[in-house]
Parts: C-alpha cells; structure tokens; sequence
C-alpha cells in the first residue's frame, strides 16, 4: 500500500520534466515567495484605496492617491525625512503643508479663492468623467482670509481638470507642484528639460496644456519661444524670483502667500480610477514625443513598486534620475511615498560624487539605468565606495558585462534588474539576481504569457484578440527567465533614452545644405545602447557647414538625440523598394580607417564636429574622447 502511495511521487520528476517545468523548479522557492508579496502588495494597495473611498470628501484623505498618500504619511510619520537634496531636508510633515500651498495657488488660478463661501469660477467639464467642483468650501483649518483672484496675464481661469505643464529640473518645486496639481484636480504634464521650438510647442499642444510652469533658468533659451507660448493663451508662470519676462509671474511667491493647510480631499478625487492623472512624455518609435496617459491607477500601483522590490521604510533611496521619466517620477518619488522612506533627490548624477553621497547620507538602495552603472565601475578607485550602506540596486537596462563588474567590485549587493513602459500595461521583476535577465515568466502567475520556454515570444493569440506591442525583443530561455534583446524597428537606445531616427532625420532635413538623411544606432565599444549615426547626401551646389549644422542640432535636438557620428556620401544606399538601408549602414560603423567616406563626431566638450582622425578613433575606443 505504502509503494503504491510513493509511485505518483516518483513519477512527479518525469512528469515535470515531460511537461518542460523541470529546469525551472529550481527557481520555485523565489517564485513562491515573488507571488506572496505581490499578492501582499496588491492587497495593501487595495485596502488603502478602500479607505480612500470610504473616506471624509471634505478631509485630505479623501482625494486622489497622491493627496491620501501623503496626508497620511504627515500624519502616521511626520518628522520623518522624505526628501532630501542637497543641504535641504524636508519631512512628511513639510512636503504636505508646501503642497497644500501649492495647491491653493493653483486653485485660485481656477477661480477659486478659498475663502468661506469661494466658488470656483472655472467649474465644467473636466473630461473622462472627472467631476466638476461648483460652491467649493474651505474645509481646512486656518486658510486665511479670501484674497482677489489673480488676473495674471490675462489667460482665462483654469477648468477642473484642466492640465499644466512642468518644466523643470529634478528640485524640490518640481515635487510641490506635482502634488499641488493632483491636490487641486489639475493634471500635470511632465516635459523634458530639453525641449525647445517645434518639439516643446508639440508637447505642449498634444496635451491640450493650459498653463506652463518653467524653471528661472531657461528663460534665456525659451526666450525665443514665448510669443509662440504667449499665442496659446497659457498661463506662465516661473518657479523662482528671478527677474522675468512681462507676463511671467513667480509661482512661488503666489504659493508662499497660501495658507498651508489641507484642501478638501473631493477636489481631486477621479470619478474613475481609470481617469488621467497625468501625461509623461515618451519618444516612441517614430516623430515627435508622445504624451502618455497615466491613469490613477498606474499611480496607485506605482506605489507598490518598492514593497515590490523588498524596500522597506527605513531605507534611504538615491535617485538621480529626470522626473519628468516615468522612472524617476512614478518608480522613484512615488514608490518611495508608498513605503514612507527617503528619497535622496539629485539634479544630475555625479559618478565622482556617488559614493560620497551614499556615505552622507546613509544610502541603503539606488535606483539606477544601465549607463548610471556603467559610469561608476569606469571610475577610479574612491575610499567612500568602501563600507558603504547600499544593499540593493533597482532599475532596468544594465548589461550583463557590467553588471558582472558593479557587483564583483561594489558589492555584496542585489541587483533587481526590471521592465517595463511608460504608456504600457505591464512589468517584470528579476527578484532571483539572475545575471543578464529582466523578470521571469514563472508558471505560477500570469507573466508567463510573455512566452514560452521553447522562447517564443508571442502567446497562442486566437482570431479578434488584441495585444499590445511593446517594440521590445524579449527572448524566454528554458528556465523561464525573459532576456532583453533588442529594440525592434527603427529606434535605438541612447543614454537610457529613445531616439526615434524619423525624427531626427526630419530635423537634419531642414538645412537647407543638406538633400537627403539616413539616420541610424551604432554600437560603440564602451557604452551602453546605440550612439546615433547620420549619413548625408549634399544639396548641389552646396558644401557642408558644419558650424550650422551643430547649431541646428542643438537647437532642434534633445542632448540624447543629436548624432554623435556623421558619415558624407554621395548618395545613399537603398533597397530594392527605394528603403534606405539602415541595418547595412549600421554594421559598417565609423571605423575611418576602413570607410572611405568623410566622417565626424561630435565634440561635446568644444561644441563642434570634428573629422573623425584615426587618432581620435583610436581615443574614443580608449575612453579618452566622450560623446
């Protein structure tokens, strides 16, 4: 009896095996524990949600998830450090009340003076079934006396709903703002800070911008754009008190001027969860940015991401990453706000400064892109990396030679390798360190319809399914781990960003030198991703001006997006179907010692392009030369 017991359980490995699941017991254990906190996760995120809901319309917590989260952080953890940037500490506590601030400046620019009795002028339609607020009352203690609506520069108040844009460095205004607008039912759009001319008014415009919020500091760049933003009917204002432009207020004084406590929580409650919270920009595959809707639920679920990740409310998280990325605003600042740690806030990412800063400030975890990784292990040895504090590092898009090196020389460590998109319904977390890999495709949950262990990567679609197609390769191996492999189509990754080579062509193309552009990624030994490559064909009768060309460049081009490396042809090559080749030409590369063609690259540091000598070929490969 007792044999007949054992047989099923030794036949279970043959079966497993037959069955293909056999190489991925191993992981099991990990795929047990991943499923329970996600289901942990999902469970707390629900609760507060419910809570949200079942809550005083009339109190903070009764709003959106950004306003219910932190109020109630304030509240449960007061002096607890949520930001930090440079010599600047701010608590729970702190960033509720200038958010509160924040959010009452903005609420006057809708017509609402918070005052017994306001009304808010510019109720109505606020979109997707966003309600419209009509007799708002003060509900918050201490909001002073009414004061005059602010006139501005004559734009028209600003509806329920109605979005606003940010443009502004990784700061500590960027993130009262942020959260003022979701306090006061406004949506925020995050523009990248190197938009100008015909990409930022495009921005702009595709996400129906009704007002603009600019740092001091780009006013001399943006100058020649403001009688284009001017034409719009935006409200502008600068988030400084610098001397401005006539019809440029200072935010921040307005803001100062407001009483610091709570708005009530129904202002920014979403009728639907479903709802725009927000736009993120993102290059796409092809043309301009694209502005990517992100709903209350994509910021709720956000707030789990670093319970996700096994972060916990002690930790202190260094992220040095644009805000205006979904990384850095969603995954950093919005994560760290749903454990309740600090988040140490950087400007700009500093490779010789990094472990001086961990040492500081007692960092425990980093949020990081590949190149960020890459920058670090390339630098000299630093006493302060010794001894330090981190213990875990989060992001996505590090390659498996240096992450091999990270961890050999910085560690021991975790590195949690992830996935995912800005305007996409899905992520992958590699919780098991394995090497190399992005997220698992474990039979236990659903992610295992990223493929198969056969490692096909489309799922069994039948006839009227819909599906949503990332541009991303995924390959799955036969343990079940997803494997990054390349961006398929024509955009390339640079410096953790999309270039999308339509469009850089189409700025290239308007010199008038120029006839014809082919634009394309090349690998460069060294870096991360693909450096972008144009190929030109000259305007007879005209020569090539280079000088122009990089002013043209710089202008019309994020940082990210202009060519590092120009190639001059006579014509370019192309398909039988008059395509051009980009594949063809992205093999050949830059090598001038086996090109015949005219090359250049970038200097960055002197602001030109230079022939591409051998010797700075061979300066470039020996990482003496920066692109």
């Amino acid at each position: 009896m007792a044999a007949l017991l054992l047989l099923p359980l030794l036949l279970l490995p043959l079966l497993l095996l037959k069955l293909r699941l056999w190489p991925q017991l191993r992981w099991l254990a990990a795929d047990l524990a991943f499923t329970v906190r996600a289901l942990r996760c999902k469970r707390a995120l629900r609760a507060r949600a419910l809570a949200a809901a079942a809550a005083d319309p009339e109190g903070p917590e009764g709003g959106c998830s950004l306003a219910w989260r932190l109020a109630q952080m304030a509240r449960q953890r007061p002096a607890h450090t949520f930001l930090i940037h440079g010599a600047q500490r701010f608590s729970y506590a702190e960033a509720e009340r200038q958010s509160n601030r924040a959010a009452r400046a903005f609420l006057r620019a809708r017509g609402w003076d918070g005052g017994p009795g306001g009304g808010d002028s510019g109720a109505g339609a606020a979109g997707e079934g966003e309600r419209a607020v009509h007799g708002v009352r003060d509900a918050a203690a201490g909001s002073g006396a009414a004061r005059p609506v602010r006139e501005g520069d004559g734009a028209t108040p600003l509806a329920p709903g109605a979005t606003v844009a940010l443009l502004l460095p990784a700061c500590p205004e960027f993130l009262w703002l942020w959260f003022g607008l979701a306090k006061a039912g406004l949506r925020a759009a995050f523009v990248p800070t190197a938009l100008r001319r015909g990409p930022l008014l495009h921005c702009l415009r595709s996400c129906g911008a009704r007002a603009l919020v600019l740092a001091p500091e780009f006013l001399e760049s943006l100058e020649p754009d403001l009688p284009a933003l001017r034409a719009m009917g935006l409200h502008l204002w600068a988030a400084g008190s610098e001397t401005h432009p006539a019809g440029i207020t200072d935010f921040l004084a307005e803001a100062s001027a407001e009483a610091d406590g709570p708005v009530p929580g129904y202002l920014s409650a979403p009728q639907n969860i479903m709802d725009t919270c927000l736009y993120i920009f993102t290059s796409g595959t092809t043309g301009l940015p694209k502005a990517a809707r992100i709903s209350h639920l994509k910021v709720l679920q956000c707030q789990g991401f670093y319970q996700l990740c096994g972060a916990h409310q002690e930790d202190v998280i260094y992220l040095a990453l644009p805000l205006y990325h979904m990384s850095g605003s969603l995954l950093g600042i919005v994560g760290c706000l749903g454990i309740g740690a600090t988040v140490v806030l950087k400007s700009k990412f500093s490779a010789g400064q990094f472990w001086e800063d961990c040492q500081q400030h007692g960092v425990t975890v980093f949020q990081y892109i590949g190149e960020l990784c890459r920058y670090l292990v390339n630098q000299p040895p630093n006493k302060a990396e010794q001894g330090h504090k981190v213990r875990l590092v989060v992001g996505s898009g590090l390659r498996p030679d240096a992450w091999e090196r990270f961890v050999r020389r910085f560690g021991p460590l975790q590195v949690l390798e992830t996935y995912g998109l800005t305007e996409g319904n899905v992520a992958t977390f590699n919780y098991t360190g394995q090497r190399g890999a992005v997220g698992r495709a474990s039979w236990l949950y659903k992610g295992s319809r990223f493929g198969t262990p056969r490692g096909s990567v489309w799922p069994h679609l039948q006839p009227g399914d819909v599906f949503f197609n990332t541009g991303d390769l995924l390959v799955c191996d036969d343990q079940g781990f997803l494997r990054f492999h390349d961006r398929t189509g024509d955009t390339f990754r640079w410096k953790g960003e999309n270039v999308a080579t339509t469009e850089v062509a189409e700025a290239l193309e308007a010199l008038d030198f120029l006839q014809e552009v082919n634009v394309y990624g090349v690998t460069v030994p060294g870096h991360e991703g693909r450096a972008g490559m144009a190929a030109l064909v000259l305007r007879p009768p005209h020569s090539l001006d280079l000088v122009q060309l990089y002013v043209h460049v710089s202008e019309n081009l994020p940082p990210y997006a202009r060519p590092r490396f120009l190639r001059l042809q006579e014509s370019l090559a192309t398909t039988e179907t008059f395509k051009q080749q980009k594949v063809r030409m992205a093999k050949e590369g830059f090598d001038p010692s086996t090109l015949s063609d005219p090359l250049y690259i970038l200097d960055q540091a002197g602001g030109a392009y230079l022939p591409l000598t051998p010797a700075r070929y061979s300066a470039l490969l020996a990482g003496g030369l920066r692109i």
